[in-house]
């Protein structure tokens, strides 16, 4: 087992955060924001292209890896492959020391990633966990073929707290737990009330004892910003209260970093909950302060 999946079995509160790969080709930016990211974090989870086209996950992530010695959890959508080439990328996070994949569907290319593209969607999200999972757990691909060797990649999905109706959303919660997801990354928590009654649903199934459920909290830099994504609804309702602290505060950036670790700080006490992930949103170095702030552990990790 790598050592994102002993931290996932050890019992502890995890931390983890994002590092968003650079739009260009240099690969000194990643080390610069790799760099940034505090040693104590279990795990860098390296998004694949989610707003815009970006360096490849698989090549970021395994500069991380192999570089910098640490533990990373590749994204991985299936909006832009078919299963021939996310099950290929999947082999070959697993070669270069990626030790965890994140299953996602990915947003639509026409909300401004590339409008122009044409997306593969040859399988959904929780297929994808299905057979990312099979790999991991007989050794076998998707043809049923033996792998040698076999992979150790930790396999991980997401859960939206605010998707309704609830009944819909926890049939996907246990479906993807059902496959065995090892972890489920939450989407970005504002709302406490709306995730906690998700939460309550989900504990009372049973579901939190069979993965790890790791909530996230998203520090935001303007009153803009979060204005934008209460209007989207990518991330549930971000509410007026903290619209109106940002567009109140003098240093919003710092505003944005206390909310989020006002938020985390909650969030670690809940019953059911094994982690906190910082979606950094390509503002890296705020990951160590909302740590920090949160009082979540800053004892290096013996992933990292």
């Amino acid at each position: 087992m790598n050592r994102f999946g002993r931290a996932l079995l050890s019992g502890r509160t995890l931390v983890t955060a994002e590092c968003l790969p650079p739009r260009g080709a240099d690969a000194d930016v990643m080390r610069e924001l790799s760099a940034s990211l505090p040693r104590e974090l279990d795990g860098i989870v390296v998004p694949d292209n989610p707003d815009r086209v970006r360096a490849s996950a698989l090549s970021c992530g395994a500069l991380l890896a192999r570089e910098r010695g640490r533990s990373v959890i590749m994204a991985m959508t299936s909006r832009d492959r078919n299963r021939i080439g996310l099950v290929s990328d999947a082999l070959g996070a697993a070669a270069l020391d990626i030790e965890a994949i994140l299953c996602l569907g990915g947003r639509h290319q026409s909300s401004g990633i590339a409008p122009e593209a044409a997306a593969a969607r040859d399988l959904d999200s929780i297929q994808l966990t299905q057979a990312l999972k099979k790999m991991a757990l007989y050794g076998s691909s998707m043809n049923g073929r033996k792998l040698e060797p076999e992979i150790k990649l930790q396999i991980g999905a997401t859960a939206n707290p605010y998707l309704r109706p609830l009944d819909l959303n926890l049939l996907r919660v246990r479906m993807k737990v059902h496959i065995g997801a090892d972890f489920l990354f939450t989407h970005a928590v504002f709302d406490l009330d709306g995730f906690g009654q998700w939460l309550d649903a989900v504990r009372s199934l049973g579901l939190d004892k069979r993965t790890a459920i790791i909530a996230s909290v998203l520090p935001l830099g303007s009153v803009e910003r979060a204005r934008e994504l209460d209007r989207s609804g990518i991330y549930g309702p971000v509410g007026e209260g903290v619209i109106a602290r940002l567009a109140r505060s003098a240093d919003p950036v710092r505003e944005g970093i206390l909310i989020a670790a006002e938020v985390a700080k909650k969030l670690k006490e809940l019953p059911g909950i094994r982690g906190i992930h910082i979606l950094s949103g390509g503002a890296e170095s705020r990951a160590a302060e909302v740590m920090r702030q949160a009082g979540l552990p800053m004892v290096p990790s013996p992933a990292n």
